[in-house]
């Protein structure tokens, strides 16, 4: 029930007074819902002079005025309302917020979790360590992440206290795999999983023990897990290639050589990378697509050329491969799809290993999206932004004008015939 009397609250409630009281409003909620201080109102017409006059008790004739929020405050409680001004204002409308009170308390709750983080690492064996103050003012500087209200960020940091120092105090332990240090220390096999935050305060850690610069890479990050001998997953993700024979004679070497023998596709996980002697002959011409539906037509035909395939995204897993061969002097030749994401990973890849677009140039495009009208082919129309593709000023262009998508598969025939015959990837060039 209103403590206003009816009359009183709707004439309260009229249009002349609303900017007195939205005014009013603001300035209380930022001193601290306190009648002082006053606010000046421009520009008013006729009806807000009148109605203010008579809430004022004084004549009102010029276009701006000067409201002393104490006597607002005191001329309210002498009249019909019989409220003062923090009253009458909640009455009109939602309660005060007292938004100086609401900055101390989240200030007092931020300072909460430093102090906690103090406090685990003063009571814990990290203390007398240089790196864990520097990884202490580390975290101050670039603070808790947005959204993660304070009760959890203390709980994460003094999870990330408790690993590290599992990880680097006088009794740490065996090796761990993630997904078990992370379930003991989180109840979640998960909670390490990277991209975190917990990972992320661990990994930190770690750096600074071992005096290394923090990774911008999953494989980077892998390798910091193994200085503290935690084994993060390496078998969940995959690669799949096709047509590789390594020189080594290790059962690895040999199995995937078979393999290659036998014309069927090899998916290798990072444990696989990381054990095999990925030795090819120098020179050797490694074909990359994007979809596996390439892989799998290449094996199927018997093709001859090794083929490494994205999966649509270039994990870290498919650079780490990539990588290794060209650290043996292979040489690349690169096939995606003709669409936006697929220019921009084109680019990439090409960018990285100096490929050479394989049937990725703008007349390549245009037959195929001709040969695809010709057949009554459905038309995938091409979404997005446009990107621009390195290797040909021209392709870009071309497929704005067309305005089709064509994936992989479209080429297939194409491709295949290329991996068959070891003929080169762009027509021109010779390889020998």
């Amino acid at each position: 029930m209103s403590a206003l009397p009816a009359a009183t609250r709707d004439w309260l409630s009229g249009a002349g007074l609303a900017r007195l009281w939205e005014g009013v409003r603001k300035r209380l909620e930022s001193n601290g819902v306190q009648a002082t201080g006053s606010l000046r109102l421009t520009a008013m017409n006729a009806q807000e002079r009148n109605d203010l006059s008579l809430l004022l008790g004084k004549p009102l004739t010029g276009p701006a005025v000067t409201v002393r929020l104490d006597m607002l405050d005191a001329r309210l409680r002498a009249s019909a309302a019989g409220l003062g001004l923090r009253q009458t204002l909640e009455e009109l409308g939602p309660p005060l917020t007292d938004r100086r009170a609401a900055r101390a308390d989240v200030a007092a709750r931020r300072e909460q979790v430093w102090s906690s983080l103090t406090a685990s690492l003063d009571a814990s064996p990290l203390a007398d360590h240089e790196w864990s103050r520097q990884w202490y003012d580390l975290l101050r500087r670039t603070g808790v992440p947005r959204g993660v209200p304070p009760q959890a960020a203390i709980r994460t940091l003094q999870q990330a206290v408790h690993i590290l120092t599992s990880l680097l105090g006088p009794e740490r332990g065996g090796a761990l795999g993630r997904g078990e240090l992370a379930a003991m220390a989180t109840g979640s096999a998960h909670g390490l999983d990277d991209g975190t935050w917990l990972a992320r305060l661990v990994q930190r850690g770690v750096a600074l023990a071992h005096g290394t610069e923090f990774p911008d890479d999953a494989a980077g990050r892998r390798a910091l897990w193994r200085l503290v001998s935690v084994t993060p997953d390496e078998v969940s993700s995959t690669v799949l290639t096709y047509g590789l024979r390594p020189e080594g004679q290790g059962w690895r070497e040999r199995a995937l050589t078979e393999r290659a023998e036998h014309h069927a596709e090899a998916h290798l996980t990072p444990r696989d990378l990381h054990a095999l002697r990925l030795q090819l002959p120098a020179g050797t011409l490694v074909h990359i697509c994007e979809n596996p539906r390439v892989v799998e037509a290449a094996a199927d035909a018997s093709c001859a050329r090794p083929v490494v395939c994205t999966s649509g995204s270039a994990a870290t897993v498919v650079f780490t491969l990539l990588d290794a061969l060209a650290a043996t002097g292979c040489r690349f030749a690169y096939h995606g799809d003709f669409d936006w994401p697929g220019i921009a990973l084109a680019n990439r890849v090409i960018r990285r290993y100096e490929a050479l677009p394989w049937r990725m140039g703008a007349a390549d495009y245009e037959h195929l999206a001709t040969r695809s009208q010709a057949a009554g082919t459905p038309q995938l129309a091409l979404d997005g932004l446009p990107v621009s593709a390195d290797w040909d000023p021209d392709l870009t262009p071309a497929m704005t004008a067309l305005g089709v998508a064509l994936h992989e598969e479209a080429t297939l025939d194409l491709l295949v015939d290329d991996l068959s015959h070891h003929r080169p990837p762009g027509g021109r060039q010779r390889w020998s």
